[in-house]
């Protein structure tokens, strides 16, 4: 079955469609993506992971057109950072 894996990292977006065993589990199309190869630094033991933007375990089975999705963690703390003013850009 054919299923797509997402990735970015700032000034790199990747999407990868790729053909899987009808029996794949999300850690499984991860691997054969090569993404873990290509982008040694991403731990999926700490990392999360989804399907169209929900959140999935490792081991969750995969359905034709699937989107695995590879988060980055959050480096910038949502309650630190300024909230921009949007009616400041008229």
């Amino acid at each position: 079955m054919q299923i797509g894996v997402a990735y970015s990292e700032p000034g790199q977006q990747i999407w990868l469609n790729i053909e899987v065993p009808d029996d794949s589990t999300v850690a499984e199309g991860i691997e054969r993506s090569g993404l873990l190869k290509q982008f040694p630094h991403i731990d999926l033991t700490t990392q999360k992971v989804g399907v169209f933007g929900r959140l999935v375990k490792l081991e969750a089975a995969l359905k034709p057109g699937d989107r695995i999705e590879i988060y980055r963690p959050i480096i910038a703390d949502p309650a630190t950072v300024p909230r921009r003013d949007t009616d400041d850009e008229e």
